[in-house]
């Protein structure tokens, strides 16, 4: 936005640098109400987890010593001291790096000004800031709702076919988003299980953007499948399932698709639900019925995480429990809190996701725009869409198995740690039953790092394929067709396979045609 100063005047100049000024104070109270908004969106979940925390203690009172608990209390202190303090680093951090971004262009706009008496290089500045904080507070978060119609997999719409249900679960066949496309149902089928906690439709997307990790198999021709969870609000049976309810429901659900294709299933877990299929796999429930496996930026042993489970052995012991993010629903089941697990996440990259860091990295993303709400790329818009509405509430069952492989390594024996049907999960039970896996992980993934995704090499062999950015960029960035790391490509120095290309070739062996 450019002030009209090609030819200032007294009475001119005296009016604009009004105008300006009230243009200042209006920054002033926008820049106040988007900073609200972020502390209210990291406010909320920190009230829950006080509520939570005394409905705990209250239940542990008489169950340590008073000079076990004054220790723990004073350990947490501590810790807490230190999650202020790299949280205020990483606000200064990202607010100094902000305000460098704009003192050149600031600097030489007040020189012109004091040099000339011409206001106007001062009150571009102004109007440019003034915009951009006004799109932060308001525009921003409009984009973030608008964006609700064109994310994620919209079932309700009826595109996708419901194939099969359980007491917990549906599952749908993902319809191509390509016209020209029509599934084949002699091909090879895939069955997708998302996270618990991230939802489905982080795997749906942006469809009509080709931004879309299911999409991209379904545009293929593959018959591909996905297992969404019920509404665990109003599911009673989702509540209280078990995590052989999970198994007993995958195998169904594979055997619905094999009676239909006649072939068997490719299982495809991405992050948490990877770790679920694996377990599923170990157990012996989908023998006969599963030939081939991929797994996405999945934690198979928590343990390995210098993020997550870093942050997790500093909190004092007594306060490592699942009761301190368990909420009791109206109907007396207790659920694992979804949207303080996010918060969670957020509590171990303090240093970036504090609510001053994360407005000020927003901040200067939006600058790109030049404060022009139109210009609000829709991958933002619908990843903070994502983050902000897609968090689910779990079955402690499955949250437990989670929590465990977080707090205990898998064994030297290859051995995970925890069970299914009462039997022990060894991995090497994969190579025995020689089934092909594909290991896929973010090389920037702070989530999931590295060396948390491939644990399982260590006891058997899989193929890997490293994708660059973070956890979620293989169902944002590299899910469109078009990409350097395309999913039904080869792709880097190393050849690696994308998913979609695995699930192709592996149609294409002569043994499995």
């Amino acid at each position: 936005m450019k002030a009209d100063c090609a030819h200032p005047k007294a009475a001119d100049n005296y009016l604009k640098g009004f105008r300006t000024g009230t243009e200042i104070v209006s920054a002033a109270f926008d820049a106040a109400s988007g900073v609200a908004s972020y502390q209210n969106s990291f406010l909320i979940p920190f009230l829950l987890s006080t509520q939570y925390f005394q409905q705990a203690e209250i239940r542990k009172a008489s169950a340590d010593g008073l000079n076990e608990v004054f220790k723990a209390y004073a350990n947490l202190g501590l810790f807490n001291l230190d999650l202020i303090r790299r949280g205020m680093d990483g606000a200064v951090a990202a607010a100094e790096s902000y305000v460098k971004s704009l003192f050149a262009d600031a600097a030489e706009a007040l020189a012109t000004t004091f040099s000339t008496g011409n206001p106007c290089p001062l009150v571009d500045i102004v109007h440019q800031q003034g915009a951009l904080l006004a799109l932060i507070a308001h525009g921003y978060p409009r984009a973030i709702e608008n964006i609700a119609d064109e994310f994620g997999f919209h079932f309700e719409r009826g595109n996708h076919p419901l194939v099969d249900e359980t007491e917990r679960f549906r599952l749908y066949r993902i319809a191509p988003t390509k016209k020209s496309v029509e599934v084949q149902p002699d091909r090879k089928p895939i069955l997708i299980l998302p996270p618990y906690v991230l939802g489905a439709n982080i795997l749906g997307f942006l469809p009509q953007e080709e931004r879309s990790y299911a999409h991209c198999f379904a545009n293929q021709g593959i018959p591909t499948y996905i297992r969404v969870l019920k509404d665990i609000a109003t599911c009673e049976p989702l509540q209280t399932m078990s995590a052989e309810d999970d198994a007993r429901d995958t195998r169904r659900f594979c055997e619905t698709i094999q009676q239909q294709h006649g072939k068997a299933v490719t299982l495809n877990g991405y992050c948490q639900g990877g770790f679920n299929a694996l377990c599923n796999l170990l157990s012996g429930e989908l023998d006969d019925l599963v030939d081939a496996f991929i797994t996405c930026v999945s934690p198979m042993d928590g343990t390995r995480s210098r993020g997550l489970s870093g942050f997790l052995k500093q909190l004092p012991a007594r306060f490592n429990d699942l009761n301190y993010g368990t909420k009791t629903l109206p109907n007396g089941n207790r659920v694992a809190d979804g949207q303080l697990m996010g918060w969670v996440y957020k509590l171990k990259s303090i240093e970036t996701e504090s609510p001053l860091a994360a407005y000020f990295r927003d901040l200067a993303m939006l600058a790109r725009t030049g404060g022009d709400a139109g210009s609000i790329s829709k991958t933002a818009a619908a990843l903070n869409y994502w983050l902000g509405y897609e968090r689910n509430d779990l079955p402690l069952a499955i949250t437990e198995m989670s929590f465990a492989s977080f707090n205990t390594p898998i064994a030297d024996d290859g051995t995970l740690p925890v069970r299914l049907f009462g039997k022990r999960l060894n991995l090497k039970r994969l190579k025995e039953k020689k089934l092909p896996w594909l290991i896929c992980y973010g090389i920037h993934d702070d989530l999931v790092e590295k060396d948390t995704a491939l644990a399982p090499l260590d006891f058997v062999p899989a193929e890997v394929s490293p994708f660059p950015k973070g956890h979620v960029a293989i169902a944002t960035s590299w899910s469109h067709p078009g990409s350097a790391c395309a999913l039904h490509t080869r792709f880097g120095e190393g050849q690696h396979r994308g998913p979609v290309r695995f699930q192709l070739d592996l149609d294409e062996t002569p043994d499995r045609a």
